[in-house]
């Protein structure tokens, strides 16, 4: 039983904004536009183990049952009392907003921005009266909320310790978790499966967790809107079981201190997806883009999503080539030709480019010059004579070092972006430095591709030139390890890749079943089979998308056909099945055209895939599908056209860690 405490006189006062319980208890709800997700804020007193003294919760319902039990709010500073108990609410404000905006480098063409919002201002009951406002909006799609601190005599320069936020689960859950074991990362591991009650308080999980209660809906925690701020990780929460409590990435320098600042102060948003089927978390209103500030580039025309030829995947290594493969002027000439014949818009010119003061001394290279081996300005001449724009690759430190001197000058070459590596960190300085890069690359017309990279949280609608972010175990590990199998695969959708653009680099086309599987630096493999490698490109969202391997193991074999025509960006999505972990089903249109990925793990299965999602009239469907014989020769591959309506189901029998892919085109087209 909740302890009741003496009504708060403002929120008696605001009666017609809020709602006193009879106890005295403020207590204030917003819901969702359409009635199924609800959030309420409370003052309270409760009992042990929570913490004594009035504090401030939240609690989270859909369709009416609880998904989050009374979970702490509350900031930690540093040489100042927390900023989380003994507070009054001083007044409230309600908006609505339904809008809708485009977004042409996107999974949906037609983003909708629709949700209610609550607005709490608090101010403490003693000295030093601090005030601040909790903000909450509510989504068909999910809830999110955010501390604002406004600038104030008693609270102006600050060191934040921690957020005390959590996210106490209100049943038994299991959950998809990323247990990274440090803040300094890449984000590199796989999603485990584990219960809540697996994640210990000492846990450093990534975001996104993907959370499932039994009989219950999926939800999904992740963080939007992280501007000079530091990145959220969770943990268990002590004494709760299914409780999991926030972890902010420390200060270089500082293991305790988590965020230098000043008011007036946003903190990110903190956003719980909630949906009744995993799809439908990819599917709903796009949460982070909408809880980020709008475009801030003027003219983002020169802006172009697409494929990537890429020469560091297969390790120097080709077939039937008159030159050695290496970082050398012919292999790249010979990348950008493969570029120019199969229309892709990139070569991504990888390590190794730059003048370095020994062999892979990335951090310390000359980004402004070019080494004795590559003849950049006669490279860059074939591309722009072929069309085709080059990404440079680069180490961060070399950035952050050259980055005024470089970005012109890259301008002036007729460079068309960069890829820059190795931040592996999420701390404020670092989460600054991506900003720095994206407002700086837009400036010389310039994309941005960011690997050794923290999760996205939605910056790409304010800084469209970045197109993509690794993030992610990806398929380069399968040139060092067994980590990157078609089971990891099936998570992804559903985790890493609900958070943005995913640069996983797919495109290998010496596939290798399980058995046969051996990880190699030279002329790599991957698990699965060529079809659940297609699937990939429609399956996984990213703007900018590499075909990894070597040019000759694509040229004239079936895959490349479909890969040729796949786009990267997309008007449409929709999940026509899945199960984490098992398999998935995903669906994209552009323009008139729908295309189709379908994936499984090590597990066999046939799915029939109905049609539904297409328009009237017929289609003639291209399928590629894996061969009869792909669990035993993974590079096995099927193509066949049929004619399909939306009243037909399309059969897809699926090999171990094999796949599907398929192109509908409207028969009049």
């Amino acid at each position: 039983m909740k302890k009741a405490l003496t009504c708060i006189l403002a929120g008696c006062v605001l009666g017609a904004l809020g709602s006193c319980t009879s106890g005295g208890v403020r207590s204030l709800t917003v819901t969702s536009p359409d009635h199924r997700l609800s959030l309420t804020f409370e003052l309270e007193s409760l009992p042990k183990p929570y913490a004594a003294g009035q504090r401030m919760y939240y609690r989270v319902s859909y369709n009416g049952n609880p998904v989050l039990n009374d979970s702490p709010l509350g900031l930690e500073f540093k040489n100042a009392a927390a900023l989380d108990h003994d507070l009054a609410v001083t007044g409230t404000s309600r908006s609505t907003q339904d809008s809708t905006w485009q977004d042409r480098i996107n999974d949906q063409l037609n983003v909708r921005d629709h949700y209610n919002q609550l607005t709490i201002d608090l101010e403490e009951r003693d000295a030093p009266y601090r005030h601040f406002q909790f903000i909450c909006r509510v989504y068909n799609s999910g809830v999110a909320f955010r501390y604002v601190l406004p600038r104030q005599p008693n609270l102006t320069d600050f060191v934040l310790r921690e957020e005390d936020t959590g996210f106490y689960f209100a049943r038994p859950s299991s959950a998809f978790a990323l247990k990274l074991g440090s803040f300094t990362t890449a984000y590199e591991a796989e999603f485990q499966p584990v219960t809540l009650q697996q994640i210990a308080p000492s846990d450093i999980v990534g975001l996104p967790l993907l959370v499932h209660a039994p009989h219950g809906p999926w939800v999904a925690l992740l963080e939007a809107d992280l501007q000079d701020y530091a990145g959220m990780y969770v943990g268990g929460a002590p004494g709760f079981p299914h409780g999991l409590a926030s972890k902010l990435s420390p200060l270089p320098g500082h293991p305790h201190e988590a965020v230098s600042g000043s008011t007036p102060k946003d903190t990110p948003w903190r956003v719980i997806m909630v949906n009744s089927r995993p799809g439908g978390l990819i599917e709903t209103e796009d949460i982070i883009l909408n809880l980020n500030p709008p475009c801030a580039i003027h003219d983002t025309s020169w802006i172009e999503p697409g494929k990537a030829a890429w020469d560091w995947w297969s390790g120097d290594y080709d077939t039937g080539v008159s030159f050695k493969p290496g970082m050398n002027t012919p292999t790249l000439e010979h990348y950008i030709q493969f570029a120019a014949d199969h229309h892709l818009p990139y070569m991504l010119i990888d390590s190794g480019w730059a003048q370095a003061p020994s062999p892979h001394d990335w951090a310390d290279a000359d980004i402004t010059r070019w080494n004795s081996h590559v003849n950049l300005p006669q490279i860059l001449a074939l591309a722009k004579r072929r069309h085709v724009k080059v990404l440079l690759w680069m180490h961060w430190k070399s950035v952050q070092r050259q980055m005024n001197a470089a970005f012109p000058l890259f301008q002036k070459w007729g460079v068309a972006g960069v890829k820059v590596d190795f931040m592996n960190s999420d701390d404020q300085p670092m989460v600054n430095f991506y900003y720095r890069v994206a407002k700086e690359a837009a400036r010389y017309h310039l994309v941005v591709d960011f690997h050794g990279a923290f999760k996205p949280t939605g910056m790409r609608r304010t800084y469209p030139n970045q197109l993509s972010r690794e993030g992610v175990l990806g398929m380069e590990y399968s040139k060092s390890t067994y980590r990157c199998t078609p089971y990891h695969d099936v998570i992804l959708p559903f985790t890493r890749n609900l958070a943005g653009p995913m640069d996983y680099t797919p495109g290998c086309f010496n596939n290798a079943t399980k058995a046969q599987f051996k990880p190699r630096s030279v002329n790599p493999m991957c698990q699965g089979t060529r079809a659940h490698q297609l699937a990939m490109y429609v399956v996984f969202f990213s703007p900018l998308q590499m075909l990894a391997d070597y040019p000759e193991i694509y040229d004239r074999t079936p895959g490349m056909a479909f890969l040729d025509r796949v786009p990267t960006v997309w008007d449409e999505t929709r999940v026509v099945n899945a199960n984490p972990g098992q398999y998935v089903t995903i669906v994209r249109k552009k323009g008139k055209v729908w295309y189709l990925g379908s994936m499984t793990n090590w597990t066999p299965r046939d799915l029939q895939i109905p049609l539904s999602f297409l328009g009237k009239g017929s289609y003639q469907a291209e399928v590629f599908a894996d061969g009869p014989d792909a669990a035993q020769n993974a590079k096995s591959l099927s193509v066949r056209k049929e004619m399909v309506t939306a009243s037909s189901s399309l059969h897809a029998h699926l090999a171990p860690g094999g796949g599907l892919a398929a192109i509908f085109t409207p028969a009049s087209q």
